[in-house]
């Protein structure tokens, strides 16, 4: 028996190829075409049928696991359940169901295949931070501490690290002491521990649309209410955002103010304003995170160095500039606020990795981080001239121009659905982000794409992308 071609339509509920193959086969299972006690097909029988890498598969059959309606049975492969739960709608799913959607997309972003070019990666390339020697600092932060590497750290994290993200802070114009910022495991761990503090079940919640996907993940997970403030390359739409604020009332509204994920768009001053005077006038608070501060100006618009932590949570990162292997992160908020956060983490982690949280504090105070910024930016702004003109050179549509930009939004021309330009990129081992990754609907259409210009200018995709082009007939 094999899974028919229904299995490889686009599921209108995600983008991911995995889920999609996964809800094809749990149709045919509720259907009856795979009765209790059926051995689905194999895992290569599957790949070689739809031409999905075998990864995608076992990611199809432990979601169809996680649903309760398949098992492994070791050394035999997967056997229809002989009693599939019923398929609950979806008001009534739990909370993991409904963000599991997110976390399959997250799986396929985090893999790794040394012969895939992944135009749609978070991540600077790994060349550009190859010149952050980490074996070469162990010695350094060793010797600053030995006795307590083998303790747990403080509840708000390596006293020395606070006060230079204090002095980091100072350059961004934003004012703030030690005892307003608590390190975090980066800027995840950040969004998540606001969301434990702030948001009940049900609780209404902003979002820029597009944004970022993995948080959305997680405001579903803790059941709130999501909505989207559209995002336009000079920040959010402030006629949609004030009519959210009367309607729905909501007490957060998470955004990027520069370098913004995943439009790559910046935050103007006179928009920064009047954003500020909104959440005055409705009582929001707003969670600012900046993953790319270092990638950017010191002097460029942020919504906390004109509100100075009044009405914002600042959220800052080094897996961008530095490694995401570290793992550090902050946040920056009012005292009373930061020690009721720093407990919530204890309650959550016990505490931060301070063996990391020293090892980035060596590193900034080495002269050579200033060297490594300079050059990372240089690069950078090289890369985004470049992958801007290949766009051009295509004739396709981007969102936001900037001199330096990690992240292009970009529509290419012919492809009203950028999964499907997705799908035959991949075919060529080409792996992009298509734009309904990050709406807030992740079954909306959108010609919109992420691209990382670090891998945009790799001359693999230049020659993948107008061949792909061609075939699509755009």
């Amino acid at each position: 028996m094999t899974i028919h071609s229904q299995a490889k339509t686009t599921s209108a509920r995600t983008a991911s190829l995995p889920v999609t193959l996964a809800d094809g086969i749990e149709r045919q299972i509720r259907d009856g075409a795979y009765k209790a006690g059926d051995k689905l097909p194999s895992l290569r029988e599957l790949a070689e049928l739809h031409k999905y890498a075998k990864n995608t598969v076992v990611t199809a059959f432990e979601l169809l696991v996680s649903r309760g309606l398949v098992e492994p049975r070791r050394g035999s492969g997967y056997f229809v359940v002989d009693k599939p739960q019923s398929k609950p709608a979806d008001d009534e799913a739990g909370s993991l169901g409904r963000a599991m959607d997110i976390v399959w997309l997250m799986r396929e972003q985090l893999k790794t295949d040394p012969g895939a070019l992944a135009v749609g990666d978070g991540f600077p390339p790994v060349e550009w931070l190859a010149d952050v020697r980490l074996d070469k600092y162990h010695q350094k932060v060793v010797r600053t501490g030995l006795g307590s590497l083998f303790r747990y750290g403080s509840r708000f994290g390596y006293a020395p690290l606070r006060e230079h993200l204090v002095r980091k802070l100072a350059d961004f114009g934003i004012g703030a002491e030690p005892r307003q910022i608590v390190l975090t495991h980066g800027a995840n761990e950040a969004m998540d521990i606001v969301i434990r503090y702030f948001v009940p079940p049900d609780g209404k919640v902003l979002v820029d649309d597009p944004g970022y996907y993995p948080l959305f993940g997680k405001l579903k997970l803790a059941s709130a209410q999501v909505f989207g403030v559209p995002r336009l390359h000079d920040g959010p739409d402030l006629e949609a955002l004030e009519q959210l604020l009367i309607t729905q009332r909501p007490r957060l509204f998470f955004t990027q103010s520069l370098a913004h994920n995943p439009t790559g768009s910046d935050l103007s001053a006179a928009k920064a304003f009047r954003v500020l005077q909104l959440a005055q006038k409705y009582d929001l608070l707003i969670v600012e995170n900046d993953p790319l501060a270092d990638f950017k100006p010191t002097s460029s618009p942020r919504l906390s160095s004109l509100d100075q932590l009044e009405r914002t949570i600042y959220i800052g990162s080094f897996s961008k500039s530095f490694s995401a292997a570290l793992r550090v992160g902050f946040i920056a908020c009012g005292a009373d606020l930061a020690s009721d956060l720093a407990d919530l983490k204890a309650l959550i982690h016990v505490s931060s990795s301070e063996y990391c949280e020293r090892t980035v504090d060596v590193m900034l105070s080495e002269g050579h981080y200033q060297r490594h910024l300079n050059r990372l930016r240089g690069r950078l702004g090289e890369a985004t001239a470049g992958a801007q003109a290949l766009f051009a050179s295509v004739g396709a549509e981007i969102f936001a121009r900037n001199a330096q930009s990690l992240y292009l939004w970009a529509a290419l021309p012919g492809v009203p659905d950028s999964l499907v330009l997705a799908k035959a990129l991949l075919a060529q081992k080409i792996m992009m982000a298509p734009g309904r990754v990050f709406s807030v609907d992740s079954s909306a259409v959108s010609p919109w794409s992420r691209f990382n210009v670090g891998a945009v200018v790799d001359p693999r995709f230049a020659k993948a992308l107008r061949s792909s082009l061609r075939q699509l007939g755009a």
